[in-house]
């Protein structure tokens, strides 16, 4: 299925869609307000050394200093030839390479590290190691072997370590040899520039969201990259020649009105905030995150099957582990998520949900760690949260229902009326009364009019209901 990149610019917002025959499956938003240090490396210098707290606070020229455990750069003078470090004692005022791990928070400074990474789309360069180390998800062994055996043949230097990512599965010898050595230019540039700063210094910033897609995402199976700025079309290009000049003839310029709503992506992403998910089989699954946790629970909806139950429960159950990988990718939901799929009797069926469920999850780059699934058809899960989920970008709590997610119903709310307006007339001494209302509440307390004629009669006040359309339905204005 042809694969694409679309690239959305506007002047407060940058978007990537990733589609796949026009099935949205990765989507992702960033302003400039909400930009991340964490991957920036600074060229920084040590103001304060604390051992009783294991740490030191490091200058890489931000209002917060770097908070550094020792044992980092104990670990790092290690690995180091002897001869190379002159003291192993760590100082105020020396210089120090690190790369921001966290972003601050409160009022703690940013947590930063000495082992530097540089990710690439199938490798990550370790400049401070000379190991080669595979990703813990690649669990076949003969692919791990001949991973090891790829890169091995690949004559890096001896002096920089890497890690093979989970996404270089399956990868060819080319694609891991491009990779590397698109990460071996960067690191040589980030040298030169740490050469050429005073400390404290931003030698490397991690990429934008433009960039960062095209690292991760533009592989040869791509069938284009599309974008709609001129301006970032133009800095797309220089940065393809740099590179990636081998796919710089698949990146277009997009000269449409508007290229989401041309590719009918603006309704697939419109799709992300609804918390229910419907398949092609009539099922569906609910999606409810809290603050820690997501739950999601499978139903079978108008499917049904000869076969009986078991068979029915077992092709839904299928169906909804595709579309929970899809959907935990999309919304990048991350905590504690707990999977309620349909109840399955027999231990196969149970084996492989959980198996398509694992499969699916092997296409996304967020850290995750999966259970078994029990007798009853729950799953419990955890995933990493890489950015800002899509739906906290996007929408703020209700200030009408302060993120309940429901309003009082039309009785309650004409229950409530009658007694705030008894509240009211006890107070004043008013012979004629006025209530502004939602339509929809003023025609549940005519149902029971009597309720109304009663208070008019208790404190001889003649009491007037006026419909406001554009009132909140829980809103209340008495005058």
């Amino acid at each position: 299925m042809p694969r694409e990149i679309l690239i959305n610019i506007e002047t407060q917002e940058k978007r990537v869609a990733i589609t796949s025959d026009g099935r949205l499956e990765e989507f992702y938003i960033e302003r400039p307000q909400d930009k991340t240090i964490v991957g920036n490396i600074y060229k920084g210098k040590i103001e304060a050394v604390l051992p009783s707290l294991g740490a030191a606070f490091v200058d890489i020229g931000l209002a917060k200093k770097g908070f550094l455990y020792l044992s980092e750069l104990e670990s790092l003078y290690e690995a180091l030839e002897p001869k190379e470090v002159k003291s192993r004692e760590v100082k105020k005022g020396q210089e120090v390479m690190v790369q921001v791990v966290k972003e601050s928070f409160g009022t703690k400074g940013p947590r930063i590290s000495c082992h530097i990474g540089l990710p690439g789309r199938y490798l990550v360069l370790m400049p401070q190691d000379n190991q080669i180390g595979i990703s813990r998800r690649i669990e076949d062994e003969e692919e791990r072997r001949r991973l090891r055996q790829v890169l091995s043949e690949l004559k890096l230097p001896k002096n920089l370590g890497f890690i093979v990512r989970t996404a270089a599965s399956g990868r060819s010898r080319n694609e891991l040899l491009r990779d590397a050595r698109f990460l071996l230019k960067l690191w040589q540039r980030t040298e030169k520039i740490s050469q050429r700063k005073q400390s404290p210094a931003l030698i490397y910033e991690e990429y934008d969201l433009t960039l960062r897609a095209i690292r991760d995402s533009f592989t040869e199976d791509v069938h284009k990259l599309i974008i709609d700025s001129k301006p970032e079309f133009y800095r797309v290009q220089r940065f393809m020649k740099t590179f990636l000049r081998y796919l710089a003839n698949k990146v277009e310029l997009y000269r449409g009105q508007d290229l989401f709503e041309d590719k009918d992506i603006e309704r697939q992403i419109n799709k992300i905030f609804e918390n229910k998910v419907y398949f092609k089989s009539k099922g569906y699954i609910v999606i409810e995150p809290t603050e820690g946790l997501v739950v999601i629970d499978v139903n079978s909806g108008g499917f049904r099957s000869k076969a009986g139950h078991e068979d029915a429960a077992f092709k839904v159950n299928c169906e909804a582990a595709e579309e929970v990988a899809r959907q935990l990718r999309l919304r990048d939901l991350g905590g504690i998520i707990v999977i309620d799929f349909i109840d399955m009797e027999k231990e196969g069926h149970r084996r492989e949900v959980l198996n398509v469920l694992k499969k699916a999850l092997n296409e996304d780059k967020a850290k995750y760690d999966i259970t078994g699934i029990s007798e009853f058809g729950l799953v419990e899960m955890t995933r990493e949260r890489v950015h800002n989920t899509v739906q906290t970008l996007s929408y703020e709590s209700c200030p009408y229902c302060q993120g309940r997610g429901k309003v009082k119903s039309k009785t309650t709310l004409a229950i409530f009326v009658l007694r705030q307006l008894k509240r009211f007339l006890k107070t004043k001494n008013m012979r004629e009364v006025t209530v502004y209302l939602h339509p929809s509440v003023i025609e549940e307390i005519s149902k029971n009019s009597q309720n109304l004629k009663g208070l008019e009669r208790q404190f001889r006040a003649r009491i007037h209901l006026v419909a406001e359309p554009a009132c909140h339905i829980e809103e209340i204005k008495i005058s």
